[in-house]
């Protein structure tokens, strides 16, 4: 292990990101597992990439036929993408029927940014305070994890995001309108500045910023607040789309509000590196008008094979259904957990969040790190989110089943038991 870091150290250089310290030599991953260097079979509940499970066999046989046949680029005819693209937007609903296929999530929300750009005219950007979208320059002046330097560019804005212990505006039943109200005060700013506004982006779940479970119609005033200034909606569903929420296949359902941009990334491939921007033809129009934009792997044969054998997983294998089933009993025994710290306990679908706190209230991130390590020592990975990371977030790969989420609880309650404080 201290050859492998250091040699990662030497030839990557200092701070790349790593889970778990120590951090883990993972060799192998099948379905809902994974193994390390030593052959210990850790549960992965926190790994949204395997989408329809580590290593499918539907999903490796397609990436090798097809690597076996041809892989090339969109500006040569290939009807792989087209075909792809027609069986994507069929399940999505509000006129979203044109897709720019890349490989990343990051290019994904960065596309997504220039389109709304391009379609409105105006270049401010809406995001919430505590949120991740992506890597890319114009992309990471978004997120809060590290400020751009510099500081934050004067065409965005950060509103605070909503929160389900602490709610904005006091309560929950006064949350959505005091969300409103903070995009409201965030479009007129821009306005002020002769900014104007271009989109509003957010994850639906906002995932991120702790899976606070809000209700359907949640965004009514911040939209009729948007929409009011001539602005777009971007829903980031790289975290909750494909079908993770169980009873929506998206979640903009979740959330009862139509998009007009969607990106998509990370589980759309399995593993393989796929993503994607989806929009209405009007709107796709402006930014193809605007910018000449060419990906050079996005749509290849090879990632079109990869993300329609997850389709067929996800259908052929009733995933959606099983996340419905599994998510409700997964919770149902999270929700069986005790321990002084645990503040919270929501899920939806496979997606679920622990906020711990200490003793005052307070969020304890300390106890948060305790309990993943504890975790992971006892074979079952989980991690960390929340605005001071206090919040464990769970989420699995979609063929997760009941006696998965059996092991998945006790040895949590297990961390617990030895995390007294």
């Amino acid at each position: 292990m201290t050859d492998l870091l250091e040699r990662r150290a030497r030839l990557m250089g200092p701070n790349v990101p790593t889970f778990y310290d120590p951090p883990l030599h993972i060799v192998r991953g099948e379905g809902v597992w994974l193994w390390d260097a030593r052959g210990r079979r850790y549960l992965d509940c926190y790994n949204n990439v395997p989408h329809v499970g580590h290593c499918h066999p539907h999903v490796v046989a397609a990436i090798a036929r097809q690597a076996g046949v041809l892989n090339t680029h969109t500006r040569y005819l290939h009807d792989g993408v087209l075909n792809y693209i027609e069986r994507l937007t069929g399940k999505m609903g509000h006129g979203l029927d044109q897709a720019i296929m890349v490989c990343t999530g990051s290019e994904a929300v960065d596309v997504a940014l220039r389109m709304a750009q391009a379609a409105t005219g105006a270049r401010g950007l809406i995001a919430t305070d505590n949120t991740y979208h992506g890597n890319t320059t114009a992309v990471s002046q978004l997120s809060t994890r590290r400020p751009p330097i510099g500081g934050y560019p004067d065409h965005v804005r950060l509103v605070p995001a909503p929160d389900a212990r602490v709610p904005l505006g006091g309560s929950a039943e006064a949350q959505a309108a005091a969300f409103g109200a903070e995009i409201a005060q965030a479009i007129a700013d821009l306005e002020a500045r002769g900014h104007g506004v271009a989109a509003l982006i957010l994850c639906p779940i906002f995932a991120n910023e702790g899976l606070p479970c809000l209700p359907k119609g949640f965004l009514d005033p911040a939209l009729k607040a948007l929409r009011g200034s001539g602005g777009l909606v971007i829903a980031d569903e790289i975290q909750p789309g494909f079908g993770r929420l169980g009873d929506v296949f998206w979640g903009y359902e979740a959330l009862g509000f139509a998009p007009d941009i969607v990106t998509l990334g990370k589980s759309m491939g399995n593993g393989h590196p796929v993503a994607a921007t989806i929009a209405r033809s009007e709107i796709m129009t402006a930014f193809r008008e605007a910018f000449g934009y060419f990906n050079t792997f996005g749509g290849n044969p090879v990632s079109m094979a990869a993300a329609d054998a997850v389709l067929d997983v996800i259908e052929g294998e009733g995933l959606v259904e099983n996340a419905d089933r599994v998510g409700a009993y997964t919770l149902d025994r999270l929700k069986g957990l005790t321990h002084p710290g645990i503040a919270d306990i929501r899920g939806r679908g496979l997606a679920f969040a622990i906020e711990l706190v200490d003793e005052t209230g307070a969020p304890n991130p300390a106890l948060a790190a305790a309990i993943t390590e504890e975790a992971k020592q006892r074979c079952v990975l989980i991690n960390r989110i929340g605005r001071e990371m206090h919040i464990l977030k769970i989420r699995p790969p979609l063929p997760f089943a009941p006696e998965h989420a059996d092991r998945l609880a006790d040895i949590l309650q297990a961390s617990f038991d030895t995390c007294p404080h």
